[in-house]
């Protein structure tokens, strides 16, 4: 199994930034890709992106892409979420998962709140 524990959440104005962290622990040998999620309240959850481990390859929603980028730090088994040019729309309970090679995402944190007001 693996845990993850997402932190780095909180209240930042329209167009600010905000970098979330996804720390991984347990088998992390098994992770093949992470990803992050949000969901809106009444709204589906919706993937914003994720990056195959072993090899630095992220993908994006239209929705972030140019304004999130996702990173990993090898050493420190964390996963970064780095949110720039925030916008209200982006408010959002965000989460952290991870799934071996040809599996589906079954490894859940449990969420950190972002919101974006002024």
């Amino acid at each position: 199994q693996v845990q993850l524990v997402e932190s780095g959440g909180g209240l930042v104005q329209p167009g600010g930034s905000l970098r979330l962290s996804c720390a991984a622990s347990g088998q992390t040998s098994t992770i093949y890709m992470m990803g992050w999620f949000r969901q809106a309240p009444e709204k589906e959850r919706e993937r914003i992106g994720e990056l195959i481990w072993g090899r630095n390859i992220s993908s994006y929603a239209d929705s972030v892409k140019g304004r999130f980028t996702i990173s990993r730090d090898n050493t420190k088994n964390t996963l970064y979420l780095q949110m720039n040019n925030l916008k209200p729309e982006d408010t959002a309970v965000y989460s952290c998962a991870s799934r071996i090679y040809n599996g589906q995402y079954n490894n859940w944190g449990q969420g950190t709140q972002v919101t974006v007001s002024s």
